[in-house]
């Protein structure tokens, strides 16, 4: 949490102890001026806390009386949704009023929650980063678990997990959490990984035990954890490995083919193709997929020039397409 609103916060408990507090007395508990105390009891007011300004020699800030922020009685994953709910309405690119409720609220919420949970909300707020939108139907992680996990990525706390991979083998491992990643309705960890010495991302969803270890662990400098995670998901070995030439921008390209999905790399020189378009160059696109008949209609909605490179498989789909849309077309003839 940031240190101005921590002051706040702290100006809120001086407050509830009761009594009119002057001006003086809050700056020297604060260690902050007197115009930024007012400014922080203005903010207290925004938030419908409802402070007194007292007149006169004696006078000072206090509450109205009777007024008491009572603890809010969330379960672990009550207040995990309530908390993800407002970021991503502040991620969601809203009006700036919209912005400045949801601020507002995750405020109230971080107040009046027990201080053990309200630290560990605090610790996922400055450890998650979201990419991109979430997919319908994807069933996340428990609670307990990702606050763990952003509790321990925060103070640099080892964790201890049995994990089940994707092949369905278990494993139990020490991992050092860098960060976490929410990523298309799914949520990951990624960090150094005691078994094979390497940094490794993790299915949250798949962690079947986890606790926190002691110790500390230090981590590298500017380390993305949300790049680190899109990277591997795209290099991760799937049934097909899928090569594209594609002669478009690269905004146009990852508009379809976002990161997560496909690697997208300049090729250079640009290949002599058919209807070159010199304001555009040729990229290659890798994509590891399960299944195949979901490229297609992307390649086709791409309308720009393509070359498959592989597999033959997705030639046929791509052909099988297009006598489709042609056969629909010819309905209305």
């Amino acid at each position: 949490m940031s240190r101005p609103t921590a002051r706040v916060l702290a100006l809120l408990e001086i407050l509830q102890a009761g009594g009119v507090h002057t001006l003086a007395s809050l700056s020297e508990r604060l260690g902050v001026d007197a115009r930024t105390v007012r400014r922080y009891v203005d903010h207290l007011i925004d938030l419908d806390v409802p402070v007194e300004s007292v007149r006169g020699r004696h006078g000072g800030y206090r509450l109205a009386g009777g007024y008491r922020m009572p603890p809010l009685m969330l379960t672990d994953d009550e207040a995990l949704a309530t908390l993800l709910g407002l970021m991503t309405a502040q991620r969601a690119g809203l009006a700036a009023t919209s912005l400045a409720a949801a601020d507002t609220a995750t405020a109230k919420l971080r107040r009046v929650l027990p201080r053990p949970l309200a630290r560990r909300l605090d610790a996922l707020q400055a450890t998650v980063r979201f990419t991109g939108p979430a997919d319908d139907g994807v069933t996340g992680p428990g609670g307990r678990v990702l606050l763990t996990l952003a509790e321990a990525a925060w103070d640099r706390h080892p964790v201890e997990m049995r994990y089940s991979a994707r092949d369905g083998r278990h494993s139990r491992r020490v991992v050092h959490p860098y960060g976490l990643v929410a990523h298309s309705g799914r949520w990951y960890v990624t960090g150094a990984d005691s078994d094979s010495g390497e940094v490794r991302t993790f299915r949250v969803d798949r962690i079947e035990h986890l606790r926190a270890l002691s110790g500390s662990f230090d981590q590298p400098e500017d380390f993305d954890a949300a790049a680190h995670v899109l990277t591997g998901l795209a290099q991760t070995p799937w049934s097909h490995d899928v090569a594209l030439r594609v002669q478009a921008s690269l905004d146009r390209i990852r508009s379809r083919f976002p990161e997560g999905i496909a690697t997208v790399e300049e090729i250079r020189p640009t290949p002599a193709q058919p209807e070159d378009d010199p304001t555009e160059r040729w990229f290659r696109v890798r994509i590891r997929a399960e299944r195949l008949e979901w490229i297609a209609p992307l390649l086709a909605a791409l309308d720009r020039p393509f070359v498959i490179e592989r597999p033959d498989e997705l030639r046929e789909l791509v052909d099988d397409l297009a006598r489709r849309l042609a056969r629909y077309a010819a309905r209305g003839a």
